[in-house]
């Protein structure tokens, strides 16, 4: 079996109602799916996320450096995966990237559609191909976008009877944060779990500030309240609230940084942000590390939801819930099988690979 060719598709997938965090406001999400065909059916799945409301590269640059990256390899005989499929995987990703440091959300991208296609070859479900010992349900946090107090406590508590523990509120967006968050605690009751995500809007005073404020409501962690490592590490010294990197902690190098300075007890990993699950996973073994979704497709969340078994077999998973449930957030899908999502629990579909069908009819409606 040959892999034949690469095609890439930008797609948007719009939301239910508009993603509002303190960085600004989505009606949709873009991305780019990326389908590795071969010559004999199969086809493998990748997606790459953009992070727009960061500054990232824009959706033509990445999907261009897939589209160089993935043309590199056309030709790839998939036969030779049989004897060992994930040596030969990491060894054809490692001659891909090795050239030159790949853009981290195209490289997510490539990382997945090739290691589903090998999984595919082999006829394994890809947390299998990694070597994971089970694929259990991964339990996740609902996200509340930002709004007034009680329009974020009506959302928790919707959250909360689709069966929902965790709370992930967006603060820093200009509403009263200290009355939001007591609003959800009240909505879900003591034994929820709640955390926070300013996405970088405060300065260290002013962090340090509203934690001490919502420390009485029992917070389970808070992400990224300031920007840098530096930042979060002044903020750390004065909150008993523990601190999670996102912005800071896209490399293992910068989790190590942040474990000499004592900036935070987690790090979360987006795979479009830190370059995949290979990336994901060297994070883990440096600093405690839960997954999070950059408002990934279905494909991104299949993807997510296999490594979070690898990391849960390595030991390395902190026990917190997952940033994986986003899929609740749109109107449409691309998919017409992917990660199921029941009562806070995300279960990876079956069958080899990812698991992950597409809709062509959807795919062609939703395409830039």
């Amino acid at each position: 079996m040959l892999l034949e060719r690469a095609e890439t598709v930008p797609y948007a997938l719009p939301f239910r109602e508009p993603y509002v965090t303190a960085r600004g406001q989505l009606m949709a999400r873009e991305m780019v799916l990326l389908r590795l065909r071969t010559d004999a059916g199969p086809e493998g799945l990748g997606e790459a996320v953009p992070l727009a409301l960061r500054g990232d590269r824009s959706l033509l640059d990445v999907e261009q450096v897939i589209v160089d990256a993935a043309n590199r390899l056309v030709g790839l005989d998939l036969s030779k995966a049989e004897e060992d499929p994930l040596a030969f995987a990491a060894a054809t990703m490692l001659e891909l990237t090795a050239p030159r440091r790949l853009q981290p959300a195209a490289a997510a991208a490539l990382e997945g559609a090739l290691f589903d296609l090998v999984a595919k070859t082999v006829d394994v479900p890809l947390w299998k191909l990694l070597k994971a010992t089970a694929a259990e349900p991964v339990r996740c946090n609902a996200t509340l976008v930002a709004a007034e107090p009680h329009a974020v406590a009506e959302d928790a508590a919707n959250w909360a009877a689709a069966g929902f523990s965790t709370f992930k509120i967006k603060l820093g967006a200009g509403h009263d944060d200290v009355a939001t968050v007591a609003a959800v605690r009240e909505a879900v009751g003591q034994d929820a779990a709640i955390r926070v995500d300013s996405n970088e809007a405060w300065r260290p005073r002013d962090a340090v500030a509203t934690l001490r404020a919502i420390e009485p409501y029992v917070i389970e962690l808070a992400e990224q309240p300031v920007s840098g490592i530096r930042g979060l590490a002044k903020v750390a010294r004065d909150t008993s609230i523990p601190l999670a990197a996102d912005e800071a902690v896209a490399t293992e190098a910068e989790a190590h940084r942040a474990i000499q300075r004592r900036a935070c007890t987690y790090a979360t990993a987006k795979l479009s942000k830190v370059g995949g699950f290979g990336a994901a996973r060297r994070i883990a073994g440096v600093l405690p590390t839960y997954l999070s979704s950059a408002l990934d497709g279905p494909v991104g969340i299949a993807v997510a939801a296999h490594a979070a078994q690898l990391l849960r077999s390595d030991g390395v998973d902190p026990g917190l819930a997952q940033g994986l449930a986003t899929q609740r957030l749109f109107a449409d899908t691309i998919a017409t099988r992917e990660c199921e999502l029941a009562g806070g629990d995300l279960t990876v579909p079956s069958g080899a690979g990812l698991g992950v069908e597409i809709d062509d009819a959807a795919v062609e409606r939703l395409r830039l």
